[in-house]
């Protein structure tokens, strides 16, 4: 079991590292763009995308959730060995600085860490694995937006969470090898 939590990281890690934060990055930057993102493969049921964000943005230092369907002996062998980052179970989710697993393994969003009015950027940020990032569902506006944007996201996404900006959390959209970004100050209406 532990050989598997041994494969799987970047072969050349400079490089894949620093291209996997340029395409975190530039999701970011740019709400309902997709990138492209590759170098990692982590054990079932994690996307390569998925795989290469938690390389590039998980340590030792940041906790991490880990959802229902992604909490697995291999999944936490494998972030264990590549990351060192602690995972924290259910009952202490607001201490988690990231969070993987599908949508709905990951509600309520209320039990992840939105940051503090001196700290906002300290909010949790969630990568959420989906099946595809099309066709889109939602309609963006705010920073990094020149007029507007139309993205995917999953039902029951709550458009009321950017009421309480710069409070917030962040999100990754990971599905194969793309991955596209929700950050908390953007802006979301139903099409």
């Amino acid at each position: 079991m532990l050989d598997h939590a041994l494969e799987g990281g970047f072969a050349q890690a400079p490089q894949q590292a620093a291209a996997g934060f340029r395409a975190a990055l530039s999701a970011l930057a740019r709400p309902g763009r997709i990138e492209t993102i590759e170098g990692a493969t982590g054990p079932a049921p994690m996307s390569v995308a998925a795989a290469t964000l938690v390389l590039t943005l998980v340590d030792a230092e940041t906790p991490i959730y880990l959802g229902a369907g992604h909490d697995s002996p291999a999944v936490r062998q494998w972030i264990a060995f590549h990351t060192g980052a602690p995972i924290v179970p259910a009952a202490r989710a607001h201490e988690a600085m990231f969070a993987l697993g599908h949508w709905e393994d990951l509600m309520p969003l209320g039990q992840f860490f939105h940051g503090t009015a001196e700290y906002p950027d300290r909010s949790a940020t969630l990568i959420v694995e989906v099946e595809a990032h099309a066709p889109p569902t939602h309609h963006l506006t705010g920073p990094g937006i020149e007029i507007s944007a139309e993205m995917r996201l999953p039902s029951g996404i709550d458009a009321r969470r950017d009421m309480a900006f710069p409070l917030g959390v962040d999100f990754y959209f990971s599905a194969g090898h793309h991955i596209s970004a929700l950050p908390r100050s953007t802006r979301v209406e139903d099409l």
